[in-house]
C-alpha cells in the first residue's frame, strides 16, 4: 500500500451526518440484519415440517428475503434525498419488524413468503440507507466507519444461528418475534440522523476530492467506469457467497471430517468480521484504492493455497480475512470516482445482492461439470477478475492534479 497524500485536518463546516448514539444505534442495526439473513437457513428444517414442503419450496424463504431486498434498495434509491432520511429509515426498520413478526405467525406458506419479501424490504432498505449515508456523510473517516458498520452485519449473521440453535429450531417463531421487537427501540434513535443527505464531500473537509470535470474519471465514459465497478461488486460477492456455501462441500472431498468442514467455515465468516474491524484504523491511512488492491491480491493469493488440501482450511480464513474490507471500502470510492451519478450506490448495491443469490446456482453448475475439488480454483479467477477490475479503476479514477 502507499500512504495517502498528507490531509489537512479542518474541522467540518456542517451539521455531522450522525450523532455518536445515532451511530451506535446504525451499528446496532446492521447486527440485526445480518441476524435476520441468517435466521431462515437454520430454520428450514422446521419450516419442512410445519408447512409440509420440500427442500426447494422452503428455501424460497431466503429468495423471497433477497427479493425484497432489491426492491427496497431500489425503492430506497427513489426516494433518497426527496424524503427525510429518518423517515424512510424509521419505514424500514417497521418493514422489518412487521414482516418478521408477520413470517413467525403466518398460517399458511404463501403468507409467510408475503412476509419475508415485506421484512426483505426493509432490510434493503436499511443496508442501503445506512451504507449510503455513511460513504458521503463522514469525509475521509467514512472507509473506516463502513467497515465497523458492515462488519456488524458478521456480528449478527454469526449470533443468527447461534440464538436459534439456543432457542431450537422448533420455536423459531419467538426469535422472529423477538427480532421485530428488537427494532422498535432503534426508531428513538433516529432523532440523531441528519434528515437530509450531504453531498459527498460536504460531511469533512477532509474527505478526499471528488472527481472534476478534468480528471481521467469523466474524461472516459461513466458508464465504463460504473459497469466495473458493479462487476467489481457482483464478482467479489459471488465469491463471498462460493466460498460460505461450497467450503464445507470441498474441504470434505479432499478428505476432511465434516465437524472440521462446518468449523473451518465459521472461522471464515468470523475472518470476515474480525477483518472489517482491523481495518477500519488502516482505512484512516491509505486510500481506498490501495486497500482494494491488496485486498484483491490477498485474496487470489490465498484461494490458490486453498487447493492444496493440506492448507485449505487455513488459506479460506484468509480468503475471509482479505474479502473484508472490499464491499465497505469501495463505497466512498464509487462516490469520488462518480459524484455525479446519484444512483451509483443502489445500482452495486443491488448488484451485489444479485450477485449473491447467483452465485450458488452458477458455482453449482460449473462445479458439475469441473468437480468439487476445482472450487478454490474457479474462485480464483474470479478473485483474479477483481483484481484487474481493481487496477483499472484506480488508474482511471485517479483524481488529476500532483
Amino acid at each position: 500500500m502507499t500512504d495517502r497524500t498528507t490531509q489537512r485536518r479542518a474541522p467540518a463546516t456542517t451539521t455531522p451526518a450522525f450523532t455518536p448514539t445515532a451511530v451506535v444505534a446504525s451499528c446496532a442495526g446492521f447486527v440485526l440484519i445480518g441476524a435476520l439473513q441468517a435466521f431462515y437457513g437454520p430454520a428450514i428444517p422446521t419450516l419442512r415440517e410445519e408447512f409440509g414442503l420440500t427442500p426447494s419450496a422452503a428455501g424460497l424463504a431466503l429468495s423471497a428475503h433477497f427479493i425484497g431486498g432489491v426492491v427496497g434498495v431500489l425503492l430506497f434509491d427513489r426516494l433518497y434525498g426527496r424524503t427525510g432520511n429518518r423517515r424512510i429509515l424509521g419505514a424500514s426498520y417497521l418493514l422489518m419488524a412487521l414482516g418478521a413478526a408477520g413470517f413467525a405467525l403466518a398460517p399458511a406458506w404463501p403468507l409467510a413468503l408475503t412476509a419475508a419479501l415485506l421484512a426483505g424490504l426493509g432490510f434493503g432498505g436499511i443496508d442501503y440507507g445506512l451504507n449510503q449515508l455513511f460513504a458521503v456523510g463522514f469525509g475521509h473517516r467514512s472507509a473506516a466507519l463502513l467497515n465497523i458498520l458492515n462488519a456488524h452485519f458478521g456480528v449478527g449473521a454469526i449470533l443468527g444461528p447461534a440464538l436459534i440453535g439456543a432457542v431450537g429450531a422448533d420455536r423459531h417463531e419467538a426469535v422472529f418475534l423477538g427480532f421485530a421487537l428488537a427494532n422498535l427501540p432503534l426508531l428513538l434513535c433516529l432523532k440523531g440522523v441528519r434528515d437530509r443527505a450531504p453531498r459527498p464531500g460536504e460531511a469533512d473537509a477532509d474527505a478526499e476530492p471528488a472527481a472534476t470535470p478534468g480528471s481521467p474519471a469523466l474524461a472516459r465514459s461513466l458508464a465504463s467506469v460504473l459497469a466495473v465497478f458493479v462487476a467489481l461488486y457482483v464478482l467479489h460477492v459471488g465469491i463471498e457467497a462460493g466460498v460460505g456455501g461450497w467450503e464445507p462441500t470441498h474441504l470434505e472431498a479432499v478428505g476432511y471430517g465434516a465437524g472440521i468442514a462446518a468449523t473451518a467455515t465459521s472461522v471464515y465468516w468470523l475472518m470476515m468480521t474480525a477483518g472489517r474491524f482491523l481495518v477500519a484504523p488502516l482505512a484512516l491511512r491509505f486510500s481506498a484504492p490501495a486497500i482494494i488492491t491488496v485486498s484483491c491480491a490477498g485474496m487470489t493469493v490465498c484461494l490458490l493455497l486453498a487447493a492444496v488440501p493440506a492448507l485449505a482450511p487455513y488459506a479460506y480464513a484468509g480468503v475471509g480475512l482479505f474479502i473484508a474490507p472490499i464491499f465497505p471500502t469501495g463505497l466512498p470510492w464509487l462516490h469520488r470516482a462518480a459524484p455525479r451519478a446519484r444512483r451509483a450506490g443502489a445500482v452495486v448495491i443491488a448488484a451485489s445482492m444479485v450477485g449473491g443469490v447467483a452465485a450458488g446456482p452458477a458455482l453449482g453448475k460449473v462445479i458439475e461439470w469441473s468437480g468439487t475439488q476445482a472450487v478454490p480454483l474457479l474462485l480464483a479467477t474470479l478473485s483474479a477478475t477483481c483484481l484487474a477490475a481493481t487496477l483499472w479503476l484506480t488508474r482511471v479514477t485517479r483524481s488529476a492534479g500532483p
